[in-house]
């Protein structure tokens, strides 16, 4: 009796051992995903997300999870790329196609780049506006200050950067626990809409295709192939497959709490506007109407969340910018004025005062004319064998894969339709 727990010991040990050394490996791979996943929680998702709420309560859930469950595919995709292949989307993409082709993916990504950036200015801006109470034109400079000083940090390691954008999602996550907790929503309603589809009406298809135009981004696409390749050097094919694995679970980790706190920006809407029959149609607005709601702890927790999106935001637009401008025509750009080109269009526009909801609205569009010509490019490379291996796309893969491309196309062709007839 006294010999069998002596024969087991060692192997719980080693179990122990190797539970521990996967962990510890596994936090040596986090990071990328969450760099990435900060473009699915920027100053857009809170523009979406609030209307969507108080026009149609808890209803358009369901679409927050499908455009979830799409981006969680593509980043994946995106990442097998860069692990396959040592080089990012952008390199590859001038390897397989013409070089006139890679021009016009290089001028309409660095469009989406420059696009998305002028939003994620604004969401900064008006953070550091609606906290402490800073006018938008010196907000939107001391935003690019920062945003300078984060991508900056490059040049101490990526891992440095990874780590001051994950406390960034952290404050995002903390500030909707917090106004969650205060909204005390319907959780079965809640439940119900998240699992079954439904339109309210013909309007609810506009603020649907919003929705997802704001979540799944092109240019984070492109950049996920590029962050993999930190942890990628001189890797052999068994260690590239562990790295695809972990990267994986990276992925699942950040796209789930963008999912979270997307999910809460709907609900806390729901919750507070909608059951009040008020319509918030702007992101000062939503803020204003808080504090007298729910009180001055909830509209400045609402507040913190919205200048950290802002910051981590524009931060990682202007990192997806530089991937963008090296890797379609291998232009020569002091890196310095590629960040500034990237960012200065969206500065110039928050400086000349046009209004925040229609430049918010004018960059989804440009995004959604990227989007369809980032993915199909990604698909074509990642289905070739010569490029990619023992990594090469399964028939179930592809057939996702083209299912997604063939929604999104159709979605975002639909957001475009409806803001060129003036419906939007």
């Amino acid at each position: 009796m006294l010999d069998k727990p002596q024969r087991l010991t060692p192997t719980i040990y080693n179990n122990e051992f190797n539970i521990l050394r996967r962990i510890k490996e596994l936090f040596k791979f986090l990071g990328p995903a969450f760099i990435v996943s900060v473009a699915y929680v920027d100053p857009g998702n809170f523009a979406t997300n609030i209307s969507g709420g108080s026009l149609f309560n808890y209803s358009l859930l369901w679409v927050i999870l499908w455009s979830n469950l799409m981006a969680i595919f593509l980043q994946i995709l995106s990442a097998k790329l860069g692990i396959a292949t040592g080089k990012n989307l952008p390199q590859m993409c001038r390897e397989v196609y013409s070089k006139k082709a890679n021009y016009f993916f290089y001028v309409v990504a660095t469009l989406a780049a420059m696009a998305t950036t002028l939003a994620e200015f604004l969401g900064g801006a008006l953070g550091f506006y609606l906290l402490f109470g800073i006018p938008l034109t010196y907000a939107a400079i001391l935003t690019a200050v920062i945003t300078f000083v984060i991508v900056y940090l490059q040049k101490y390691g990526q891992r440095l950067v990874e780590v001051v954008i994950s406390v960034l999602v952290a404050v995002i996550c903390i500030s909707y626990t917090i106004e969650i907790f205060l909204a005390k929503p319907d959780w079965t309603q809640i439940a119900f809409h998240t699992l079954v589809p439904s339109i309210p009406n013909s309007h609810a298809v506009l603020i649907a295709v919003g929705m997802l135009g704001a979540t799944v981004m092109p240019h984070v696409i492109y950049l996920h192939s590029e962050l993999v390749q930190c942890r990628n050097d001189g890797m052999t094919l068994s260690e590239k497959k562990n790295h695809y694995e972990m990267e994986k679970i990276d992925v699942f980790l950040a796209m789930n709490i963008a999912f979270i706190v997307n999910a809460a920006m709907v609900i806390v809407s729901a919750s507070v506007f909608n059951s009040r029959g008020m319509v918030v149609e702007s992101i000062e607005q939503a803020h204003r109407s808080l504090e007298p709601l729910l009180g001055s702890l909830s509209s400045g927790a609402f507040g913190l969340a919205l200048l950290a999106s802002g910051f981590s935001s524009a931060t990682v637009g202007a990192m997806a910018g530089e991937t963008i401008m090296d890797g379609f025509v291998n232009i020569k750009i002091p890196v310095y004025l590629r960040r500034l080109l990237t960012m200065l269009p969206g500065f110039i526009i928050i400086l000349v005062g046009v209004n925040p909801m229609n430049a918010l609205v004018i960059s989804q569009v440009c995004l959604s004319f990227v989007l369809p010509v980032t993915i199909i490019s990604m698909l074509k490379i990642t289905n070739r064998k010569d490029l990619m291996g023992v990594f090469v796309n399964n028939n179930v893969t592809k057939f996702v894969g083209w299912a997604i491309a063939i929604t999104i196309i159709i979605f975002n062709a639909l957001l475009i339709f409806l803001t060129l007839t003036g419906n939007a």
